[in-house]
């Protein structure tokens, strides 16, 4: 009986890059992504929609509401899981260069005439292109893993137009390095309501409800009354891997909220 063959850790890094950017729903071995890589990596569509399985029993966001993924977790897929948590942008950094090894030995190429966006950073030279490469992997990363994670809807009001979605931070980006790339300091908002709760105006609760600020309300602004106000109670809409970081959510109630404690 032929042993069965371990994966490799290239293998995993492909499995975790798909299990963050693909939504929950499409972790099956029909998803066209899965039969792509599957067969990039020489797995059948079958096992790596398996193994996306047994990431998902990892997933706190998965286990806490019930949902079991499959047992057959191994000590490499808890490691890698780790890995990830403890330096989002050093695995989004590698998961992505695993992918695209994998695409290159299949002899995959840009179509003749396709515009490579790295070619968006021909000024930069050496080290410079070289962190303007990172930065554009990481924030597609991040945007991609956020919506997917909320099904590409917006978890305050349920739009459901991908280009007016934002994956926007809890914790903002200049003030926490760390968490950056965390899908878990993410929520999936609408260029609005991106916005709003950009400048503080809207927050979540503790309880996963909206709070909306009145100190920027003008009387009579009907707009602000149905966009924002209308919504302040409504509980979000939680999304199915990553939940947001309660510790990430009380950071922008301290510190970028404008409504006061009185409002909460």
């Amino acid at each position: 009986m032929t042993a069965r063959r371990g994966w490799t850790r290239e293998e995993l890094l492909v499995a975790f890059n798909l299990y963050c950017l693909l939504p929950f729903g499409k972790l099956h071995s029909r998803n066209p992504d899965i039969i792509k890589y599957s067969q990039l990596i020489g797995r059948t569509p079958s096992a790596l929609a398996m193994k996306l399985s047994n990431i998902a029993s990892l997933d706190p966001a998965i286990t806490s509401t019930g949902r079991r993924g499959l047992k057959g977790t191994s000590a490499a897929d808890k490691a890698m899981w780790e890995e990830m948590q403890s330096n989002w942008e050093r695995f989004a950094m590698a998961s992505w260069h695993a992918m695209k090894a994998f695409e290159e030995q299949a002899g995959e190429r840009q179509p003749p005439g396709e515009k490579d966006w790295m070619d968006d950073v021909d000024d930069y030279t050496g080290a410079e292109r070289v962190v303007a490469a990172k930065s554009r992997i990481g924030q597609d990363f991040f945007r991609r893993a956020v919506l997917s994670a909320y099904d590409y809807r917006c978890c305050i009001t349920g739009l459901a137009v991908p280009q007016l979605l934002v994956a926007s931070h809890i914790v903002p980006w200049k003030n926490d390095a760390a968490n950056r790339l965390n899908p878990r300091n993410g929520l999936s908002l609408s260029m609005l309501h991106d916005k709003a709760f950009d400048i503080g105006i809207v927050t979540i609760s503790e309880d996963m409800t909206v709070r909306v600020s009145r100190k920027k309300m003008h009387e009579g602004d009907d707009f602000f009354v149905s966009a924002l106000l209308d919504y302040d109670g409504k509980t979000i809409t939680l999304p199915e891997k990553f939940e947001p970081s309660p510790d990430f959510l009380e950071y922008h109630r301290e510190h970028v909220f404008e409504g006061g404690r009185d409002t909460l």
